[in-house]
């Protein structure tokens, strides 16, 4: 691991990019406490598959009713 100070990651981010791409992880620091980490980026190989959740989710044909009052609130109508 490679740690660093802003300014010199601000002076050096390419060199600081490419040690990055090689696999190495660096620290970025901000008076001697690290305070963000850049890490190889890797892409996600795993695919999504429809209907994952066919099943195993329920919507009751009344989720959006509300009561008469709170509809009242919305509409901006007070009692």
């Amino acid at each position: 691991m490679y740690t660093v100070n802003i300014y010199e990651a601000k002076t050096h981010l390419s060199s600081l990019l490419e040690k990055v791409a090689h696999g190495e992880e660096v620290v970025i620091g901000k008076a001697g406490k690290p305070i963000a980490k850049l890490i190889p980026f890797k892409k996600t190989t795993k695919t999504r598959k429809p209907g994952y959740w066919k099943g195993k989710v329920i919507i009751h044909e009344d989720f959006d009713t509300l009561p008469p009052e709170v509809l009242a609130a919305f509409k901006g109508e007070h009692e």
